[in-house]
């Protein structure tokens, strides 16, 4: 469980980093260009954590997978990206591969 703790934890951290990437509007904003840098930085740290204690194939696919679906729902809720049948459908699908992977046997 406590593994799980810590890939939440670099999720989040992840999604800050690259949230703050659109925000420094291409490394031009001093603060959010520094916000990257740290949230990835503490991202990679629970990540690192966090695989001591899951499977490196499943942690990587539900790092990378949950970040994705994060990331594209702030952007359509937050920066007005379009939000189109297809690309809830892909979120979803996302998210029932995350759980597949969870369910399949791999436990911290």
């Amino acid at each position: 469980m406590q593994g799980w703790l810590y890939m939440i934890a670099s999720i989040l951290f992840e999604v800050a980093g690259t949230t703050s990437m659109k925000l420094s509007e291409g490394l031009t904003r001093l603060y959010p260009t520094l916000a990257i840098f740290v949230c990835y930085g503490i991202s990679f740290a629970f990540f690192a954590v966090a695989v001591k204690r899951i499977e490196l194939s499943t942690a990587y696919a539900v790092w990378s997978g949950l970040g994705a679906a994060l990331i594209t729902l702030i952007g359509i809720l937050y920066f007005k990206d379009s939000a189109g049948v297809l690309k809830i459908a892909s979120i979803v699908l996302i998210v029932i591969g995350v759980v597949g992977l969870n369910v399949s046997g791999s436990h911290a």
